[in-house]
């Protein structure tokens, strides 16, 4: 089972390129579009978001990260095994928040290249193929080392705005665990107060909460957050 979380977009024409390469060297794994519209060419924000799914994917699947603005760069290639999940992608940070927060991770170097590869488009031509090989339970062909990540983020939290929903909900690094409810975030010298679902506000009105993948999320009732709070992602939290 391979999952795609990349910054190319559902509509364009990338994804479904980097399909076509999954079909042809694992034809029997199911492909399931886990984010394609990860903030662009924001890698920190990418490996918080990534590192917030990753514990809800199936132990031994295999995600292909791409956010990727250094690609044909000096950045290398890399593989990394986080409690029993497979993450491949560029060794620029993506997959690090992932690698530094579980309880067991091993990375490794990629050796493999293939026949043709573009210079602007490593997702395609490299690693969705190597995705596919570890799907099959190849790691042989990959040509695998065992190496420390060149970049890494560490297991913080991040104080920032890393996604938008398509509600104009604000989706931040920080996980709520670590944040108590009776704290005011303060956002442009505005308090946001924290609720535990949208119903207990007043529509319009903004707060805070813990939503589905632990993190804490601003948002407004039946009303856009983004809107509200003039916010994007790499928006630094009060």
């Amino acid at each position: 089972m391979v999952f795609l979380f990349t910054d190319f977009g559902i509509g364009g024409l990338y994804v479904g390129q980097v399909k076509a390469v999954l079909q042809q060297y694992a034809p029997k794994e199911a492909v399931i579009d886990l984010l394609h519209d990860a903030p662009r060419f924001n890698v920190k924000a990418g490996a918080h978001l990534l590192a917030a799914l990753a514990a809800r994917l199936p132990k031994g699947s295999v995600t292909l990260a791409v956010v990727d603005p250094g690609v044909g760069g000096p950045r290398k290639p890399v593989a990394v095994l986080a409690d029993g999940r497979w993450f491949v992608g560029p060794d620029n940070g993506l997959i690090s928040v992932a690698a530094a927060r579980a309880k067991k991770c091993e990375a490794v170097s990629i050796g493999w290249q293939p026949k043709e590869l573009s210079a602007s488009f490593h997702g395609r031509d490299l690693f969705a193929p190597v995705a596919a090989m570890l799907a099959r339970g190849n790691r042989k062909t990959p040509k695998l080392k065992k190496a420390a990540l060149a970049v890494s983020f560490g297991a913080d939290d991040l104080g920032e705005i890393i996604y938008v929903d398509h509600f104009g909900s604000l989706v931040t690094g920080l996980r709520a665990g670590a944040v108590p409810q009776d704290r005011k975030l303060v956002i442009n010298g505005r308090g946001i107060p924290h609720a535990r679902v949208f119903s207990e506000v007043r529509q319009g009105e903004v707060f805070w909460y813990e939503n589905s993948l632990g993190l804490v999320e601003l948002a407004a009732n039946a009303a856009s957050a983004q809107q509200v709070l003039g916010l994007k992602p790499g928006s630094r939290l009060g």
